[in-house]
């Protein structure tokens, strides 16, 4: 008589550590998704703002990775992560809650908006970096993947469904209000958090300056040529994708003169498709190795994002539903493997200079991209400036399909041996 093995329980079922960070991840995710909708129109619709701000705005939520991720990484390397998160979530509640009470006593302003977009940013700097560093400590080595492919699925499902549900509440409750559904998703995060039980060995404290440690991260961030490569990769997608981005609802608005709704829609095509990337990651990696999959999944995301341009009013927007699905599930694959490898390579006591360093590289340039959509669409028009940011995105798959990594098939092999810096 065979043998049969009793299924394995899932991984979110059988680790309640990770099922409080995933929770906590997924809640948070859906609020700033809703917050990523109002934001712009708040500025495009309510405050009737150039198209330069409405562009620009949305760089505000990634500048402080460009100009204080470093540091933010030493902190959260010398402090306990738990609390880090909580403060973080309670600056973002309290940040994002002054929006609504100004549109009601009529005191909104622009200036206004781009200080709490840059408020929330920075929470979200401290808040992701000890994220990571704790899902790294409540899975194995050989979980990771499976957990970062559950993060991204689920994150990818709560931002399609906060995006969806952002675009619709816009139009019958209005932008500034729709902000209070964040500010819950917020609290529910908080209360998700607080049941984790992870067991953090008090931090020593170093008598190393903080900007050596800062250069230690940076200097560790480029230390090989899969890290490079991983880094790079990134980084032009984000300076190309994030110039999309930050036009579309320009793109829809004013150029094709459609509804906030679609604009809604389009996001969540997004993150429909990140969510089936997330869950196909595990099982492509397998079969197809992390190498491959690496590799290509940022090629049909290119055409995605190309499929805006050719989106019409009507039914033409369908199009660019498709395309935009396409990109999400590219961009879900590209993360998790890329994550995945970073948390089995790193020390714990360096996870969070590394998560730093790389972000304020690849995060950065969300920032940098955003003003400088603003700038083109103001000179060029929105149209020119989001096929300059398509062609710029177009650079990133070169990167991992003729450089260093172009002939491996297992990057996981590479954090037994990893390739040398030069």
């Amino acid at each position: 008589m065979a043998e049969t093995t009793a299924p394995r329980a899932s991984l979110v079922s059988r680790n309640p550590n990770f099922r409080a960070l995933w929770l906590s991840a997924t809640a948070g995710v859906f609020g700033t998704a809703v917050a990523a909708v109002a934001l712009p129109i708040i500025a495009a619709v309510e405050l009737a703002a150039s198209d330069f701000a409405v562009a620009a705005l949305a760089g505000m939520a990634f500048l402080p990775w460009l100009l204080f991720g470093l540091p933010i990484g030493v902190w959260v390397d010398r402090w306990k992560r738990k609390p880090v998160i909580v403060w973080s979530l309670v600056a973002r509640i309290a940040s994002l809650a002054t929006l609504p009470v100004a549109y009601w006593f009529g005191m909104l302003t622009v200036t206004h908006l781009f200080v709490v977009a840059f408020i929330a940013g920075l929470s979200s700097v401290f808040f992701s970096l000890a994220d990571q560093a704790l899902v790294q400590q409540a899975l194995s080595g050989d979980e990771l993947v499976e957990g970062n492919g559950i993060i991204t699925a689920s994150g990818a499902s709560a931002d399609a469904a906060g995006r969806g549900i952002a675009g619709w509440l816009t139009v019958v409750m209005g932008a500034s209000n729709t902000l209070l559904v964040q500010v819950g998703a917020s609290l529910a995060s908080l209360a998700a958090i607080s049941s984790l039980r992870i067991e953090e060995k008090p931090v020593a404290v170093r008598e190393r300056r903080i900007f050596v440690e800062m250069m230690d991260g940076l200097r560790y961030t480029f230390s090989t040529a899969p890290l490079r490569a991983i880094l790079f990769n990134a980084a032009l997608w984000n300076l190309g994708g994030s110039m999309v981005a930050s036009l579309m609802v320009l793109l829809v608005v004013r150029v094709l003169q459609e509804s906030e709704i679609w604009l809604g829609l389009l996001m969540a095509a997004t993150s429909v498709g990140g969510a089936v990337g997330g869950l196909s990651a595990k099982r492509l990696t397998e079969r197809l190795g992390s190498g491959p999959v690496w590799r290509w999944s940022m090629v049909p995301g290119v055409l995605g994002y190309a499929s805006l341009l050719i989106m019409t009013p009507g039914p033409g927007m369908v199009i660019g539903l498709v395309g935009m699905f396409v990109m999400g599930v590219s961009i879900a694959l590209n993360i998790v493997v890329g994550t995945s490898f970073r948390q089995r390579v790193c020390p714990p006591a360096m996870m969070g200079r590394l998560g730093a360093a790389t972000r304020m590289v690849s995060w950065g340039m969300l920032g940098i991209a955003s003003i400088l959509g603003g700038v083109l669409a103001e000179v060029f028009g929105i149209t020119s400036a989001v096929l300059v940011g398509v062609l710029l995105a177009a650079t990133a798959p070169m990167v991992a399909l003729f450089g260093s990594l172009r002939s491996v098939d297992r990057l996981e092999d590479l954090a037994r041996e990893p390739l040398p810096a030069d």
